[in-house]
């Protein structure tokens, strides 16, 4: 049962990150952006049974979660935290080695392990040292899907999913910095 520390805004006024003294996952981000993908798991489906929750992301210490524009978060934020307090820490369990937990332990990273390009190891130690703290800083992270036809997918996750500045000006510095460390000819797209 994680303790709540803090609950902080994000740059996008329709999330709040909630950072606890116990970690809910160890390394895998977990995304959500509806009730139905949230079923199997149950912190996401405690608390898209709240009223005006729209997505929830969680990884390690953090919470985060975006209502709709009609939520109050002076009324949805003690409900928010029941569900929260009530989940089960990940430092009282253990997870056996190869289980698929294991493989989503690698976050961003796992495309860059399943690819043969040799850019994808590149580009994630580059986002896990110069963007990635600053996303989760703010509630959200950053997913690399892979490289087609020198085009890199990423996905916003957390609250800089729908947050304007993840989608204009952190993606055109991303880009910047794969183009100037990676390869200038790669383009970058959020999807």
């Amino acid at each position: 049962m994680p303790k709540i520390s803090d609950i902080q805004e994000t740059p996008n006024p329709n999330a709040v990150k909630f950072i606890l003294k116990e970690p809910v996952t160890n390394g895998v981000a977990r995304q959500f952006d509806s009730a139905d993908k949230a079923q199997n798991d149950p912190l996401a489906k405690a608390l898209f049974d709240m009223s005006h929750v729209v997505s929830v992301f969680y990884m390690d210490k953090m919470v985060t979660i975006e209502k709709t524009d009609e939520g109050d978060w002076d009324e949805l934020l003690p409900q928010l935290a029941v569900p929260i307090r009530a989940t089960e820490s990940t430092a009282t369990t253990t997870t056996t080695p190869g289980t698929s937990s294991d493989a989503a332990s690698l976050g961003g990273s796992l495309a860059a392990v399943m690819s043969d390009d040799p850019r994808l190891a590149q580009i994630n130690e580059i986002l896990d040292e110069k963007v990635r703290p600053a996303l989760m800083s703010d509630g959200g992270y950053l997913e690399v899907l892979g490289i087609k036809d020198n085009t890199l997918s990423i996905r916003y996750q957390g609250a800089c999913g729908s947050c304007p500045s993840s989608l204009t000006g952190t993606l055109m510095a991303i880009e910047g910095m794969i183009k100037q460390e990676v390869d200038p000819e790669l383009e970058v797209i959020a999807v």
